[in-house]
Order: structure tokens, then sequence, then C-alpha cells
């Protein structure tokens, strides 16, 4: 069972549910965050983590002895990646998607695959749970395939286990986060009562609706704002999950880096509430 945590903006709680609903998860479990360009949920979990690992991307080096100059790479690609600019071939790495394209239609096999870091994948245990995190290098711009390296780290490591994965993904609704929440099996979005947090909330429902798994919401910092959150989901038939009141506690428990369901009793019980939601979700979704 994969649960993925995502949000239609940045600033919803995100973390916080997540690092909770892995603290209070009843199987085995693997804590991952794919919010490469910023992952924090090692800051709540506090993981013991092995040394990083990197990872690289393809990107095409020009054999100048075989190069005549064709200029079919440079047509192909659409990135700009590889350009013919006069009489000389040039490679922009950062810009190159690693697809492959031009090394495939080049004539004269003059492109050889060579390689950019990407960035780091980390892994350990946060107590009796995996941790896996990626982390971008500074100044790349692609996410998306360091997130498919954590990803594919993630399937080996269920598939030794037999666990579940709860996955920290990026806010937002663009490719890096739609590349964190396929192929799971239950989406939690987590949202707050305001007009940013509802706006960018049915963003993200009209976003993950089409990858067909179940959707459920939390909304985080209850009790603040108003009520169009609540009416949306009734709407749209999406289950709220759980409703976490606005707290100064749980604040200063956050900027402290503290697991919110270890807070209180009644913090536990509502994750319990909620993890056990989840599960039942996923449970009913395989049988329909």
């Amino acid at each position: 069972m994969i649960v993925s945590v995502a949000s239609g903006k940045g600033g919803t709680g995100k973390t916080t549910v997540a690092a909770s609903l892995v603290s209070v998860w009843s199987r085995p479990v693997a804590a991952v965050d794919l919010d490469v360009e910023e992952p924090n949920l090692h800051l709540f979990l506090k993981p013991d983590l092995a040394g990083p690992e990197p990872v690289y991307m393809e990107i095409p080096v020009v054999d100048w002895g075989k190069c005549t100059l064709c200029g079919a790479c440079s047509d192909f690609c659409q990135f700009k990646a590889i350009a013919l600019l006069g009489a000389s071939l040039h490679v922009f790495p950062d810009m190159c998607h690693g697809c492959g394209g031009c090394l495939a239609l080049c004539p004269e096999q003059a492109l050889t695959p060579g390689q950019r870091q990407l960035g780091e994948v980390e892994a350990g245990m946060a107590g009796t749970a995996d941790f896996l995190m990626g982390r971008l290098r500074v100044g790349e711009a692609m996410s998306p395939p360091l997130m498919r390296a954590v990803k594919q780290r993630l399937g080996r490591l269920l598939a030794t286990s037999g666990g579940d994965a709860v996955i920290d993904s990026p806010p937002g609704v663009s490719c890096p986060a739609v590349t964190a929440v396929m192929d799971s099996d239950f989406i939690l979005l987590v949202t707050e009562p305001t007009p940013f947090g509802f706006h960018d909330f049915r963003l993200a429902v009209e976003a993950f609706s089409p990858l067909g798994a179940p959707l459920g919401a939390v909304i985080n910092r209850a009790g603040e704002g108003d009520l169009t959150v609540q009416a949306y989901c009734r709407e749209r038939g999406i289950p709220i999950l759980a409703e976490i009141l606005f707290s100064r506690a749980i604040a200063e428990g956050y900027a402290r880096g503290r697991v919110v369901a270890d807070l209180s009793p009644e913090l536990r019980a509502l994750f319990e509430s909620l993890r056990d939601s989840i599960q039942a979700a996923v449970r009913e979704a395989a049988h329909a």
C-alpha cells in the first residue's frame, strides 16, 4: 500500500501529516520524502542515514572525430540542449532532459552517453520505519528523474519488506507533484480553510482525480477561515478524514521538530483514526 500525502500549495501541513502517519502506522512502513527540492521530513522523523548515493542522468557527449555537423540532433531536440551554431555543435547539459533521441538519431554515431549528477538518494532507518529521501543538486532543474530514482529504490525495498509506504510529496500540481503521486493506492490532500487553500485544493483535486486513486482530505488549522472546503468536498464526494484544529501547541511542537501525533493522546488518536480510514479506503477500492 502506497499512500501519498499531497497538497495544492506549500505550507498546509503536508509534512506534519506525513510524519504523524508514519509514527502511528500499524504495519511495516517506509517513510519517503519526494519533495526533493526542499526535503524536510527527516527533520521530524530524525532518521539514522547512511552515506548519500549520487544519481545521474544520461546526456550526449560529442565525438568530434565523427561529427559531420549534419544537424539531425539539433533539429530533433525541442529543448535546444544540443544546437548547431554556425560551424560548431554545442551541448548544454543542464537543458538536457535525457530522452536519448539525439543518440539514436545520429547517423555517424558521433554522440555517446555521458552523465550529469541530478542529486542524491539517502536511506536509513527512522525508529522501526525505513526512510528514503532525495536531495536535488543545487541549480538542477530536473527533479522528476531523481524522484523516479527514489521510487525505484522504494519499489525494491517494498518487494523485500512487504510493507507499506507513506510519501511526502512536493506541493502543487506540476510535473514533480504528479510524478510523486503516480502509482499511489491513496492520495491524501492536506489543505487549510482559507481562500488560497481552497483555490489550490481544488486545483489538486482536478489534477489528481484522473489518476484513479481514491482521494481523501485533511483540513489543517480547522476552526479558522470558513467552511468552503467542507462544502466543496461534500459536492465532489471527497471524504474529510480528519480536521486538525488550529493550536498554538501544535505550532510550537512543529517549530521544535516534534511529530504532532506525539504531542498528546488526543492527537495520537486523531492520526490513528486517519490511518484506519485510509487503510479501509484502500481495501474497499481493491475489492470494488
